[in-house]
């Protein structure tokens, strides 16, 4: 048996796969298919179909109750300075997109007030004011 003199690699610079075959051996990272679960479809069906069969296909969505009966209230001030804006002593809060009143903030002038719910103090304050709660159904 001969005794190599220089390194094998020597001999293998700039062929292409420096005397391993394939190109796809002996490439450091394995013949993996790809990075995480990348090739479920493909090079991985099976082991997806063994260890992950509900990997793919509808979960169902939870709708939340609370989103659905979701309240938009206003406050008196906010009342106070559309009032204001509008240049109106009579407004009709479900018009506006709102379905109750609150009491927060004060009542600068007497205002006529259509609305569904509101709090009795809201209430109170717009009748210390000098105006007047319509309740509609």
């Amino acid at each position: 048996m001969v005794v190599r003199r220089n390194k094998k690699i020597r001999k293998q610079r700039a062929t292409r796969t420096c005397g391993y075959g394939s190109t796809k051996k002996h490439r450091g990272k394995g013949s993996r298919g790809g990075r995480g679960k990348a090739g479920l479809h493909k090079q991985k069906k099976t082991w997806m179909v063994v260890n992950d069969p509900n990997h793919y296909g509808k979960k169902g969505f939870i709708i939340n109750d609370e989103a659905k009966n979701v309240v938009m209230s206003v406050t008196v001030r906010e009342l106070d300075v559309i009032a204001r804006n509008m240049k109106k002593t009579e407004i009709n809060v479900s018009e506006l997109g709102f379905d109750k009143v609150i009491s927060k903030g004060k009542l600068t002038q007497p205002l006529t007030i259509t609305v569904s719910k509101i709090t009795a103090k809201a209430k109170q304050k717009i009748e210390e004011s000098g105006g007047k709660v319509i309740e509609s159904a």
